[in-house]
């Protein structure tokens, strides 16, 4: 099919000689180069536009988008997925202070209504780009001086380090959009797509923290590995192939 070596073409520009931002080139120039109606080139440019790899800007152009990373199933601290990525992480911090826990942060951690907890507000940056929106209860039992001197980069490095070694977790992942306060702490218009996980963390058999987190739709995608029945097999992430 014709669209798809006007597709293979714009793809093999994108991964050898454009950079994220850059244009591509013009629909009509691409239907010259390859003796092909503008429908078919608006179609191949479809295909990426779909896939993430391109963007249009409404009377500017398409461009090549940012990609997409991974958010994966596995216990791994945002800070840690970072620095794998080789990305400098970094927090905005909103709030940080002791709370009474109300009726359902005393059952998200199975503890006592007005137990006290550690509670955390902040803005997880990537190189400096706002990525995620994150709020975290921790039973004070669990950590006691979780945040005395100020809040830790790593949640999990520090519930470690107070003996609660993080073993095992539970998501819970939904589609959602920003409101008026997501939007402005993410630089994205209201209404835009997230991703919006609750994250129950334990340390063996013991709930040590709970978090609600809502990524950015156009920075993230959620990656699974999946098994056949009877088999517990998580793979590397490959690299490459569709972006």
């Amino acid at each position: 099919m014709k669209y798809v070596a006007v597709r293979d073409h714009l793809a093999d520009l994108i991964d050898t000689q454009l950079s994220v931002g850059d244009a591509i080139p013009s629909e009509r120039d691409l239907a010259d180069q390859f003796g092909v109606s503008r429908m078919t080139v608006r179609r191949a440019i479809d295909s990426l536009v779909a896939d993430a790899v391109l963007a249009r800007r409404q009377g500017s152009g398409t461009y090549v988008a940012q990609p997409k990373m991974d958010v994966q199933a596995r216990m791994t601290s945002f800070t840690e997925e970072m620095r794998q990525r080789g990305m400098i992480p970094g927090s905005r911090l909103i709030r940080a202070e002791q709370l009474l826990a109300t009726p359902d942060v005393a059952a998200w951690l199975g503890i006592s209504i007005h137990d006290r907890v550690h509670f955390v507000h902040r803005v997880r940056l990537a190189d400096g780009v706002p990525m995620a929106v994150e709020k975290t209860w921790v039973a004070v039992d669990s950590a006691p001086t979780l945040i005395s001197h100020g809040v830790p980069e790593s949640m999990y490095q520090a519930l470690a380090d107070a003996g609660m070694v993080p073993t095992w977790g539970e998501d819970t992942i939904e589609s959602a959009t920003a409101d008026e306060t997501i939007a402005s702490l993410l630089h994205v218009p209201t209404g835009a797509p997230l991703l919006a996980i609750a994250r129950r963390t334990y340390a063996n058999d013991r709930a040590v923290s709970y978090s609600r987190s809502w990524y950015r739709g156009d920075r993230y995608k959620l990656w699974v590995p999946i098994s056949s029945p009877g088999r517990t097999f998580y793979p590397p992430r490959r690299q490459g192939g569709a972006r």
